[in-house]
């Protein structure tokens, strides 16, 4: 049985092995392409009255990086090129700025299908290949293209078959957000799901900056540093950081309160920036940019809503390898760590064992946990690897790299969603082998009462932490180490009926029933030799009595009623190891003791009997 068990947990750990093993080799990412699609239909003067669609839009013109092909297209009825692709460089960045105003809410119809089908026309490009190209999709409606629903339902089927299978084979990634519940929000997962992108619905649209930028980070993961009580640490190596600063809670942009301080003191705020430093302020956030920044501690003065970040154009990169917006425990997160100069990876050891890498997961309730990985000594081949197989449970976590040298820091940030089997229901420190596995016991005074819905540990509560080496990596005691206690081991043996009626094992009911045999067969014996002395004398020796064969004193007669000496157990329990009945074959319940053979050896001293069959 123990046997079984460990081959059980090494096949279980297997396909995780397996996956991790296949994991690409880490290598610095392709230019980007980026192609953003803006819904304008009528609708949105509902659900984007301040038509928050602009900022956002300004955002990730400014946000997307250098070299990289981007274009901004908008649909209706009809389908507009907004912002031309091509190269992103200072001028596209000022044309898209400019151009967003255009973004309105007037069209009268969502021709969703078309506006993808012209976005990713090869023309663009002068390939069919959508290999490293990225849509992120903003709308708030459903597939309407006329007045006839008939219509509309098969350009939906159009769009989810004919068109989806189109973009998945030819390599293309659909990042969809939904700024309405109204909107089809099965079309738009589909979308997502099937070309491997992140769905999001921003329920408000306060809350679309954040769905875009988190779309355009999956998209294209950007190099930032970490922020830590306000303040950031800015090295050598920067040529420029851009410091991204949401508005917090209900702070309007005219009474925002907020200073940038450099490592010497000087400060800066919107309407005073220093030379070498672009500071723009929108309704949901302010974004400064620094070019040439001086090297140390930087101080930000003010609030910073959910989201700020400080991202960074340097030659020494930190490398991670895409993060899944979604994975599972049959298909979990392969992590890779490395360090780029320039298009070099970064092996020397004396660089690489000054810096502490670490991955830390939030969840959606603020519970977060944290592991450093490699930490006795750096990768000889300067890659850090580890895998996130199972959480407690299902939903959207936060996974941050963090890197922190001496004089260097970097930091890693994208969203992902664990999906849980249905049914099942994960538990704190569950990994690639789960905890039933280790058969660790379980002492009667702890088991649970019978509930049909399981309660959840401690552990799960709001405030307690994710413990990720816990998740990931558990060491299991051998199992001949752990200790068996009775109430785990008996339920191993064959149930009979006697035994879910009264609780009493079986074998306590066969020992006492043979016993009885003994008595009864003892009194018998007695009264044929008063009775019929001669017979006995003259019966032929080849005849054998019924159940005994030798004469034996009458006081070695065992009697039931026996007394028992305190502190004695009447059949001698504790003299069995219950584990010899592991292997005991099922027993006829309806046999009858009296067609049994003679009883084993069941503890007790019957030295007077069987010595003559």
């Amino acid at each position: 049985m123990r046997l079984l068990s460990r081959l059980f947990a090494v096949i279980l750990i297997l396909p995780v092995t397996a996956l991790a093993q296949q994991a690409p080799t880490l290598q610095l990412p392709d230019s980007a392409d980026v192609r953003i699609i803006v819904d304008i239909s009528g609708s949105m003067k509902t659900n984007d009255p301040d038509n928050l669609r602009r900022p956002a839009v300004r955002l990730l013109a400014r946000m997307l990086p250098r070299q990289a092909n981007a274009g901004v297209w908008t649909f209706g009825q009809y389908v507009n090129m907004l912002v031309p692709h091509g190269k992103v460089t200072d001028d596209w960045r000022g044309l898209a700025v400019e151009r967003s105003d255009e973004i309105n809410s007037v069209a009268l119809r969502t021709n969703l299908g078309e506006a993808i089908q012209v976005a990713s026309d090869d023309y663009l490009l002068g390939s069919e290949s959508l290999d490293n190209t990225d849509f992120i999709l903003l709308t708030d409606g459903k597939v309407d293209i006329s007045d006839n629903e008939s219509a509309n339902d098969r350009e939906r089927e159009r769009i989810l078959g004919a068109l989806l299978d189109d973009l998945s084979s030819r390599g293309a990634t659909l990042h969809t957000v939904a700024l309405s519940e109204e909107a089809d929000l099965s079309l738009l997962k589909s979308l997502a799901e099937r070309t491997g992108g992140r769905y999001a619905l921003a329920s408000t649209a306060d809350a679309l900056t954040l769905a875009f930028l988190e779309a355009l980070n999956t998209a294209v993961p950007q190099q930032q540093i970490p922020i830590e009580d306000n303040g950031f640490q800015v090295d050598d190596g920067v040529e420029e950081f851009t410091a991204l600063i949401f508005r917090a809670g209900d702070e309007s942009a005219a009474n925002r309160t907020l200073e940038l301080v450099s490592p010497g003191g000087i400060k800066a705020e919107p309407k005073s920036a220093i030379d070498g430093m672009r500071w723009v302020r929108e309704t949901e956030y302010d974004l400064i940019t620094v070019t040439n920044p001086e090297a140390g501690d930087w101080k930000i003065n003010g609030e910073l809503g959910e989201g700020s970040r400080v991202t960074v154009v340097s030659d020494l990169r930190m490398v991670v390898s895409p993060v899944p917006p979604t994975f599972t425990e049959e298909e979990p997160i392969s992590l890779q760590v490395a360090f780029f100069e320039e298009d070099r990876k970064i092996e020397n050891p004396d660089f690489l064992g000054v810096i502490d890498v670490s991955v830390s997961l939030t969840s959606e309730g603020g519970r977060s946990g944290s592991k450093v990985l490699s930490p006795d000594e750096p990768p000889q081949d300067g890659v850090y690897t580890d895998a996130i197989t199972r959480l407690p449970g299902a939903g959207e976590y936060q996974l941050s790299v963090v890197a922190d040298g001496q004089t260097f820091s970097r930091r890693f940030s994208t969203v992902t969603r664990y999906i849980q089997p249905d049914g099942e229901q994960a538990s704190v420190g569950a990994g690639v082998a789960d905890e039933p596995l280790q058969e660790a016991p379980v002492m009667e005074d702890e088991l649970p009462e019978t509930s049909p819905t399981p309660e959840i540990d401690p552990p799960l509560s709001s405030s307690g932490p994710i413990d990720i080496s816990q998740v990931e990596e558990p060491e299991p005691k051998p199992l001949e180490e752990q200790p068996v206690d009775k109430a785990e081991a008996e339920p191993e043996m064959p149930a009979t009926d006697e035994d879910d009626a009264s609780g009493i094992p079986f074998w306590m009911l066969a020992a006492a029933g043979a016993l009885g045999v003994v008595v009864v067969a003892g009194v018998v014996w007695l009264l044929v030799k008063r009775r019929k002395p001669a017979q006995e004398q003259d019966a032929d020796n080849d005849e054998e009595p019924p159940l005994v064969a030798e004469e034996a004193p009458e006081d070695d007669i065992p009697v039931a009623d026996a007394e028992v000496k305190d502190g004695e157990d009447e059949f001698g329990l504790e003299d069995f190891d219950l584990s010899e009945f592991d292997d005991l074959t099922d027993i006829d319940e309806k046999s009858e003791p009296e067609d049994s053979d003679e009883p084993e050896d069941d503890g007790n001293d019957d030295k007077g009997v069987g010595k003559d069959r």
